[in-house]
């Protein structure tokens, strides 16, 4: 089988689909926009052969290089992970022929207007919105929502340009930041728990589901830069206060016809335990998810994905062990990392409960906290107890300090 993968170096997690995909048995053709030798190790020894693109940004003039480069080769799939290779995949599936999401299919993944309209015909409660290219029309859409609401992008992913707003002062001060926003969506702020649902789907069914709860949303973490952002995958998916998310997630993947790959939906339970639909993409999750997921349930979705586009199959067990909890952690300070306090004394007292260790090193420059999912790494642990869990990531932020200067 020949699979085409768009970007199989970025973001972070794509060199690891690549390789699934070799290991199911794929002679996968890769698509980026840098030079060959500049992909990573991981997934370049795992292409057979690969296509540079001019840029991302220009999408005609990528679909006429990958077009031109496959002249006279058999294609059987075409995937992409990553938001703004979407629709570039579906339009070259219908220009060669294969099965997969049409483009008239991936609108609505990347379209959050377009995606609302599709839920509430299907009944799933989502937020009241509205969406606008003026600012005019951001103002309207405020008035006849009501504060507190939301503005994000139409086509956006991972919290980016995102806002809370609480009044006109608020309202102005995120419109003077979105003037390179093209459209916007203006949204009633659902006031609860953040929470996922997670799939990968396999010849038209769900083959495996998972549910992360963040603590506190993304969005504060956005907005708040001493915030440790905590992600959790939960061990039991039946327990009675995520059973009506699980079953608005598969009313979701009904109504938006996905059939094979990745899925990744965020959704909220409020306080009432009312749940509202937030978003969904036909893709992997960001911010080391898959990972969390592998370690709560000993498997590697990786390998997993590409079984089930392949092959329309998963065959790895699945056992849910553990609750898998991320910290992701921030420098004090400005400038580049001098010093990390506290790790030794956390690995000492509570190392065998810690999976994973990925921190910016000595010497290395801090990152921009509004700019990144990670910030300056994390730290994973996993436990089958979700309370015991939920003290060793609390540990975790507390006594684990970077500093910059």
């Amino acid at each position: 089988m020949d699979v085409v993968l768009i970007g199989t170096g970025y973001p972070g997690e794509m060199p690891l689909f690549t390789r699934g995909l070799a290991d199911a048995g794929a002679r996968v053709i890769g698509v980026g926009d840098q030079p060959q030798h500049e992909v990573p190790d991981v997934a370049r020894h795992a292409l057979a052969a690969y296509i540079q693109i001019p840029s991302w940004a220009d999408e005609d003039a990528a679909l006429t290089t990958i077009l031109d480069a496959l002249r006279g080769h058999n294609v059987d799939l075409v995937a992409s992970l990553w938001e703004p290779t979407m629709l570039l995949a579906a339009r070259l599936r219908e220009a060669i022929g294969v099965p997969g999401l049409t483009v008239e299919q991936t609108v609505p993944f990347r379209d959050k207007g377009r995606m609302k309209e599709v839920l509430e015909a299907a009944g799933i409660r989502t937020p009241r919105s509205e969406r606008s290219t003026t600012v005019a029309g951001c103002r309207g859409a405020a008035e006849r929502i009501g504060y507190p609401l939301i503005i994000k992008p139409i086509a956006g992913a991972g919290s980016l340009d995102t806002y809370r707003i609480e009044d006109d002062a608020d309202l102005d001060g995120a419109l003077g930041r979105l003037g390179h926003i093209p459209e916007v969506s203006v949204e009633e702020f659902i006031d609860g728990e953040e929470l996922t649902y997670d799939t990968v789907c396999a010849a038209g069914r769900i083959a495996f589901d998972n549910i992360c709860w963040y603590r506190p949303r993304p969005l504060v973490g956005k907005q708040v830069e001493r915030t440790t952002q905590q992600v959790f995958a939960l061990r039991d998916l039946d327990a009675p206060d995520l059973a009506g998310g699980r079953a608005m997630g598969e009313a979701v993947i009904e109504a938006m016809g996905f059939t094979s790959g990745f899925t990744h939906m965020e959704w909220y339970r409020k306080s009432d335990g009312e749940v509202v639909f937030g978003e969904i993409g036909a893709r992997a999750p960001g911010g080391r998810l898959t990972d969390l997921m592998n370690y709560a349930c000993d498997i590697d979705l990786f390998r997993g994905w590409a079984e089930a586009v392949c092959h329309g199959t998963f065959s790895q067990p699945i056992e849910r062990r553990y609750n898998s909890g991320q910290a992701i952690l921030r420098a004090y300070g400005q400038g580049h990392i001098v010093g990390i306090q506290g790790l030794d004394h956390v690995l000492a007292t509570m190392g065998e409960h810690i999976v994973n260790i990925d921190l910016v090193g000595l010497g290395q420059a801090r990152r921009d906290w509004r700019a990144t999912v990670l910030s300056d790494g994390v730290l994973v642990v996993r436990h089958p107890d979700l309370g015991t869990t939920l003290e060793l990531i609390e540990r975790v932020a507390d006594e684990v300090r970077l500093y910059a200067a």
